[in-house]
């Protein structure tokens, strides 16, 4: 039998799978492709510390997604925003180095291109595209984090699952590597809540659960279940990046 081999992603894959990054000029493009590393990040792996000196921003391509996390004192944690392939993380808002608020963990593994944040502020500098990107980026990320607090406030748990699971298949596919008690974590609920919800929604059969999985089986039915919220933070996006992050004037 025939082993099939598969290449690993390589920096094309990067500019033309990350939607920030396939937006970069070719001038631009040339800048950062001798000084960017590609990385494939674990899950669970903590790529920000709170209080510690970001010096590097990671653009997710692929399945990848990364969780922007607040961690209380009593030890309970919740998501505020998320990052797949349309973004960034680290270095957006901050101009050079700054310590990290957030903690920031790989929810789903898969590969990012690195770039020193040395690198990413000299591009700044050279490029009023890189600028203006990166200030329209920052607005949908604060955008994503308002509407993440309105939502946890006011809406139900199955709407709040039912938003956070269409903007994992948008990034991750219909396949999520990803634990129920996982999620509880990200949602800021009980793993017995995070439960009865997965039930109800694989009983409508929008959904399917095993050890470790989640399977998206209807999309539109999620959709009929999530609250406003999602439709209003990827309306954002294509209003101040672009649909496909392509148009940045």
């Amino acid at each position: 039998m025939t082993e099939i081999r598969y290449a690993p992603p390589s920096i094309g894959d990067a500019f033309s799978g990350n939607r920030l990054l396939s937006t970069f000029p070719n001038e631009l493009r040339q800048l950062l492709e001798s000084r960017l590393q590609m990385v494939d990040l674990d899950l669970g792996m903590t790529v920000l510390r709170r209080g510690v000196d970001v010096d590097h921003s990671l653009f997710p391509f692929g399945p990848t997604m990364i969780s922007m996390v607040v961690d209380l004192d009593d030890g309970r944690s919740v998501e505020v925003a998320s990052i797949g392939r349309e973004g960034a993380v680290g270095g957006i808002i901050s101009c050079g180095r700054a310590p990290a608020f957030t903690r920031a963990e790989v929810i789903v593994a898969g590969p990012a291109a690195k770039v020193p944040m040395a690198v990413i502020e000299e591009a700044k500098s050279r490029s009023a595209h890189l600028r203006n990107l990166y200030c329209r980026y920052a607005d949908y990320l604060l955008a994503q984090i308002m509407q993440t607090v309105a939502c946890n406030s006011f809406h139900a748990i199955e709407a709040r699952a039912a938003r956070w699971l269409l903007t994992a298949q948008d990034r991750a596919g219909d396949r999520l590597e990803l634990t129920q008690e996982s999620l509880a974590g990200l949602l800021g609920v009980q793993r017995t809540t995070v439960n009865a919800v997965a039930r109800e929604l694989q009983d409508e059969g929008l959904i399917t659960t095993r050890r470790g999985i989640i399977e998206v089986h209807d999309r539109g039915g999620l959709e009929r279940r999530a609250c406003e919220c999602y439709d209003r933070v990827e309306h954002f996006f294509g209003d101040i990046v672009g649909p496909k992050g392509i148009g940045i004037a």
